[in-house]
């Protein structure tokens, strides 16, 4: 096993640092716009599930890495606020589908552009950090 050195350690701690902002700054973003930080990491599942703009309870418990009755409670709380509607699927009873609606695109659309402008913000310092990490 190789030794890790002392520079190595600074970088990764630097970088877990700067991931920790965005995150902080991502929390904070949405709370701004009234929703939960799962909240709106629930939209931005949906919209940006590959190939469809709907998606099962199922799937969007997947990607939120929470319990089932966890993401139909979060699912819940969306659609009280207009920001998701569900679906029933054409081809089986038992399962729903939820989208966006479009009060609910306008907000991710916000909140989007805002993490955008961060991540662009933030880029060089990033770069840096994993050359570092890779060049060690």
């Amino acid at each position: 096993m190789t030794r890790i050195k002392k520079t190595e350690y600074e970088s990764l701690a630097a970088f877990r640092y700067a991931l920790r902002q965005f995150l902080h700054f991502s929390e904070e973003a949405a709370q701004t716009v009234g929703l939960t930080p799962q909240q709106h990491q629930a939209l931005l599942v949906i919209k940006g599930f590959p190939e469809r703009d709907e998606i099962t309870i199922k799937e969007l418990a997947e990607r939120l890495q929470i319990r089932h009755h966890s993401a139909v409670g979060l699912a819940d709380r969306l659609v009280a606020q207009g920001l998701l509607k569900r679906k029933q699927s054409d081809t089986d009873r038992r399962q729903v589908y939820v989208m966006l609606t479009a009060q609910g695109l306008s907000i991710l659309e916000q909140l989007s552009s805002t993490h955008k402008e961060e991540l662009r913000r933030m880029l060089p310092e990033l770069r840096r950090l994993l050359e570092q990490l890779s060049g060690e």
